[in-house]
């Protein structure tokens, strides 16, 4: 999980890095910039913890891996990442509005181009913090039953 940690500061740092190359000029400033960063850090870490579990109640890491990408694409897909959710027909609006990963996105770009905290940076802080009280006594349990 350090590892993990550690790999998601430096992807955040070289997105970041590069958006700056290519002409992106945060409105939050380097306090925004690193919010954002941080906050992409943590939720990045407690979903690890989700698949720290199931890591450890799967027979292999191929089914790891194809359960953890039947958990995130549709939760990636079906976020504003891509699109304004008010675009979206109202079942699906609806949706984007409850999902973790919209507040998250919608946490950063707050960070990132205000330099603001609002109310989603508080909903993913959240959300994130539930995640781990959840999952990180269960990958630790389940572990130790291993050992």
């Amino acid at each position: 999980m350090i590892a993990d940690l550690i790999r998601y500061g430096i992807a955040s740092v070289l997105t970041v890095a590069t958006g700056l190359a290519i002409g992106y000029r945060p409105g939050g400033g380097v306090l925004g910039c690193v919010g954002g960063v941080a906050l992409t850090v943590v939720a990045g870490w407690s979903l690890a913890w989700i698949f720290t579990w199931l890591g450890t109640i799967a027979r292999s890491a191929q089914s790891v891996q194809g359960i953890s990408m039947m958990i995130m694409f549709p939760l990636t897909f079906l976020s504003n990442a891509f699109v304004p959710a008010d675009t979206l027909p109202d079942w699906l609006e609806a949706f984007v509005k409850v999902n973790p990963v919209s507040h998250v996105v919608s946490a950063v770009r707050d960070l990132l181009n205000d330099g603001a905290v609002t109310g989603e940076v508080g909903w993913a802080v959240f959300g994130c913090a539930v995640v781990v009280a959840i999952f990180a006594p269960l990958a630790v349990r389940s572990y130790s039953r291993k050992m």
